[in-house]
């Protein structure tokens, strides 16, 4: 029997209490909204283990249209977690990175939408200008300005 190959990483999910700010957000960063619909009933509670749902769902596309990030409010069941506030070095934390071409540009205007840098602004190896933030709803977030043609890539050893 033939090995599957996988053909693409088709988005990243983050379930948000209010779509229409964690959209709006997203549009800041330099996201698209491709499109929103409703997720309901038993078929779709199969696949996630949560019985009958239903669940608002946006989806977010990079400009190079090669990323999704997929937002969703869940109505039914309700939410029951909340891992914002847990710090980035938590077991099976999430977060995004996105490659921005002016960084202190972004932050200028994220901030005036809430965000907050969690750390600081930094220089790594001459390849970025790196920061985290707490965006909307206090989500991670991670901004990389690539400062010339090297790519992190390029320091990383091959297994």
């Amino acid at each position: 029997m033939a090995k599957s190959k996988l053909t693409e990483m088709n988005n990243v999910g983050i379930v948000v209490e209010s779509l229409d700010n964690a959209i709006s957000f997203f549009t800041e960063i330099g996201l698209t909204l491709e499109g929103r619909t409703m997720v309901e009933g038993e078929w779709a509670g199969r696949i996630t283990g949560l019985g009958n749902q239903s669940v608002e769902v946006a989806m977010m596309v990079t400009p190079d249209g090669h990323s999704r990030l997929e937002l969703s409010r869940f109505l039914t069941p309700h939410t029951i977690a909340d891992h914002r506030t847990a710090p980035v070095n938590s077991l099976g934390y999430l977060r995004i990175m996105f490659r921005v071409d002016d960084l202190d540009e972004l932050l200028s205007r994220l901030t005036k939408h809430g965000a907050e840098v969690v750390g600081e602004v930094v220089n790594y190896e001459n390849i970025y200008r790196l920061c985290y933030i707490r965006g909307t709803e206090g989500l991670l977030i991670g901004l990389a300005e690539q400062l010339g043609n090297q790519t992190a890539t390029d320091i990383l050893e091959n297994p």
